[in-house]
């Protein structure tokens, strides 16, 4: 472990970006319609602005894992700020559709650039002893930053005007930038022969993989142009990933992807529980949020303040179960939060009925919370609890792609299920409502069509739910965590040699 006097100042001075980087993924479904009445935009244009960020992120963080391990956490981290930044500074002065979507597509680079370092910095500043709290605080960031996007881009938008949910980020990465400056130490960088072919493979494949998963509903899951299918860009996506796993398998130089870093049971296990609540926190928001809107005629900013509970005590619980981590088996806390989300879920579908006390729903939200708290931190603590300080980058890109990738399948997921369940559920198939609630209509929908359509709400939180339970079952097949033995000596140690000692510990 590289010796870090004031950790701290450093963890809390990356959790500024960390924090804008994530907002930045949900507050712009709250101000999607002023976007399309300022810049006279249609709907496929609109979506478009957050698919780009969405794909300019998720693609590269395999990628900008590594380049940390290469160039230094700190430097890679303060260059994506500015690149954010100045990104965020173009995008509010967008005069047209098409401006704005190259704008958000260099803050998605910029942020792909940061996320990785933040956590890779946690795993080489704190020993794998003391990470709990340290990656409490990482997780309730992610956890609180997805309520408060819609919140926060209701208030602004409501009361400045859509350009300032990106205005904002200037004064915070101008600040962001200063502390990380002065308080994020430049840790030693380890030379790295950077696989060319692994990164050409793995680009062209989450990009084919993340594009057809993304835009399969716009397309409704058939032909794109000529002979392109929806379809045919996923096989081919999941074909070139297979390339990429053999390259990496075969590579005799140095691979971007460590395959030995998946001997380590945790490992594995923590990256598949992340891609579940990926998953599950993209994809229950949005029949929630519908219900909210449509139904019981919520604003967006009403129908984001019903998540204040679940924010409230996440953050709350965040330090405490920080200590827990430490000191407690993880698996039973992970298993315990990924079961109350799912209970949550299931209760929230069971509420969603036109005439529920609207009150009522700030329960499953509370349990929402206490869910949260014991999530995010027990999964990123024991993630990363082996990972040798030189692959800190290369585990932490990992960590984080297969969490946006889980975010991208439950996007897709639950506007296949919607769709299909409104067609069951509505006279019609619905298609008004549909096309209603994607345009982000508020209002009520006629007393007709809100039995159907809570119905079919209710029954597509149905999926998320499922989903998280799966993430349960895989965290109960987590190894008890042993102490890491020499850990002041990590880099002095040969990689294979510190993955090695995790496995063995893991068994």
């Amino acid at each position: 472990m590289e010796i870090v006097a004031k950790p701290w100042p450093a963890l809390w001075s990356l959790v500024i970006g960390f924090f804008m980087i994530l907002i930045d993924t949900t507050i712009v479904s709250v101000a999607n319609p002023r976007i399309m009445e300022g810049l006279n935009a249609d709907i496929n244009s609109v979506i478009w602005v957050t698919s780009a960020y969405l794909l300019a992120y998720a693609v590269p963080l395999l990628i900008t894992g590594r380049l940390g391990d290469r160039f230094g956490p700190k430097k890679l981290y303060l260059t994506g700020l500015v690149v954010f930044t100045l990104a965020s500074l173009w995008c509010g002065l967008s005069g047209n559709v098409e401006t704005l979507i190259m704008a958000r597509i260099l803050q998605g680079l910029g942020a792909a650039l940061m996320t990785p370092q933040t956590m890779a910095v946690i795993t080489r500043i704190f020993p794998p002893g003391g990470r709990g709290p340290a990656m409490a605080v990482w997780g309730a960031t992610a956890g609180i930053a997805t309520l408060v996007g819609p919140i926060l881009g209701g208030v602004l938008v409501d009361g400045l005007g859509w350009e300032w949910i990106f205005f904002i980020n200037v004064p915070v990465g101008i600040v962001g930038f200063i502390l990380a400056l002065r308080n994020v130490p430049s840790l030693k960088t380890h030379p790295h022969r950077f696989d060319i072919p692994g990164v050409v493979l793995s680009a062209v494949g989450l990009f084919l993989l993340v594009f057809g998963i993304q835009e399969g509903e716009t397309y409704n899951w058939g032909t794109i142009t000529g002979p392109i299918s929806v379809w045919g860009l996923i096989i081919a996506g999941i074909l070139v990933l297979v390339a990429f796993v053999v390259w990496q398998r075969f590579n005799k130089g140095e691979p971007l992807l460590p395959l030995e870093l998946f001997r380590d049971r945790n490992f594995s296990l923590a990256n598949i529980g992340i891609t579940t609540v990926g998953f599950t926190v993209t994809a229950f928001s949005l029949p929630l949020i519908f219900y909210y809107q449509l139904v019981r005629g919520l604003t967006p900013t009403q129908s984001a303040l019903m998540m204040v509970p679940m924010a409230l005590i996440s953050g709350g619980l965040a330090p405490v179960v920080g200590k827990l981590v430490d000191r407690v088996n993880p698996k039973y806390i992970t298993a315990t939060g990924l079961a109350l989300m799912a209970v949550a879920l299931l209760w929230n579908s069971a509420l969603m009925q036109p005439d529920t006390p609207i009150l009522m729903f700030l329960l499953p939200s509370a349990v929402l919370g206490f869910a949260n708290a014991g999530i995010w931190a027990p999964l990123s603590t024991t993630a990363t609890r082996n990972l040798p300080p030189r692959q800190a980058g290369a585990g932490s890109g990992v960590y984080n792609t297969t969490r946006q990738i889980g975010a991208v399948l439950g996007s897709a997921a639950i506007a296949v299920l919607i769709q299909s369940r409104l067609a069951a559920e509505l006279p019609g198939g619905g298609s008004g409502a549909a096309a209603g609630g994607g345009l982000g209509m508020t209002g009520t929908l006629p007393d007709a069509l809100q039995g159907g359509f809570s119905t079919a709400m209710g029954q597509s939180m149905l999926l998320p739910a499922a989903v998280i339970v799966v993430g349960a079952v895989v965290a109960l097949f987590f190894a008890k965590p042993q102490p890491v033995q020499a850990w002041g000596g990590a880099d002095a140690a040969p990689a294979s040699a510190k993955v090695d000692a995790g496995l063995d510990s893991a068994g």
